[in-house]
């Protein structure tokens, strides 16, 4: 008995240093989302008034829906709950709205959406890239495999094309789809870039994508300059900040 007594022991420090670590972890998502709605409230003038308004609005139509079927003291907690959701959604977009805005057109911008994509993607920073930080960014997906270009136009059709043409040497008849992030004719806007790869047809599976990973693997990245995997120094707190809205939605 004494030996099970012992052997539990290390067991129970592990849960405790476990349910340690989940605290803290609370801890810097809570800080964070305070910092980011900060810095967004001195921003957004309008964001506060939002807020209020949706909770404010959803708790009294809901109150008032009670009244009418004697129901108030119980659609009350919700109105207040559901109040309080639409109203974090309101701030997690218009702080995501506010953030590429802030990224339009920095190095590294393209990357820091890639970086944060939900789902079976599989992105690798700069493939390809310029000393004066054009870059070229390859996602590996359900899709295929996308290549996404970020930098001086001229420049980067130039690279792309050239890691267009090394990676279709490796995927086969695999579909590649090209695309150059920017404002002008025939590109994509850095705000929609996550939009355009959702909507992407499926053309492959999970273990196609694993085939072409470790082949891609092969390519060796062209020196340069490391880009930053975010023009912003708050990317990190937007990034927990979209996590933390997609979990409470």
């Amino acid at each position: 008995m004494a030996a099970g007594k012992g052997g539990s022991k290390p067991s129970k420090e592990a849960k405790a240093a476990e349910k340690a670590a989940r605290k803290q972890a609370s801890k810097e998502r809570r800080k964070q989302l305070w910092q980011v709605f900060q810095m967004q409230r001195k921003e957004d003038k309008l964001l506060l008034p939002l807020m209020i308004g949706a909770f404010v609005g959803i708790t009294v139509i809901l109150v008032v829906i009670g009244l009418l079927v004697h129901m108030q003291w119980y659609l009350l907690p919700i109105g207040l709950v559901l109040g309080g959701l639409v109203a974090f959604i309101i701030f997690g977009r218009r702080a995501q709205k506010n953030a590429y805005a802030r990224m339009d057109d920095q190095p590294g911008a393209a990357w820091w959406v890639l970086d944060n994509l939900q789902g079976k993607w599989r992105p690798t920073q700069a493939v390809a890239a310029t000393a004066q930080l054009d870059a070229v960014h390859r996602v590996i997906g359900l899709p295929g495999v996308v290549l996404v270009a970020e930098g001086s136009p001229h420049r980067v059709k130039s690279l792309l094309a050239q890691e267009k043409k090394k990676t279709a040497r490796l995927v086969g008849d695999t579909p590649i789809y090209d695309v150059v992030i920017g404002n002008e004719d025939g590109q994509i806007p850095l705000k929609n870039l996550q939009r355009y790869l959702t909507k992407l047809p499926r053309n492959i599976d999970a273990k196609r994508m694993d085939l072409i990973e470790g082949r891609l693997s092969a390519l060796a990245t062209r020196g340069g300059p490391a880009l930053p995997k975010g023009p912003l120094p708050g990317g990190a707190k937007m990034r927990g900040v979209q996590r933390t809205v997609r979990r409470r939605s």
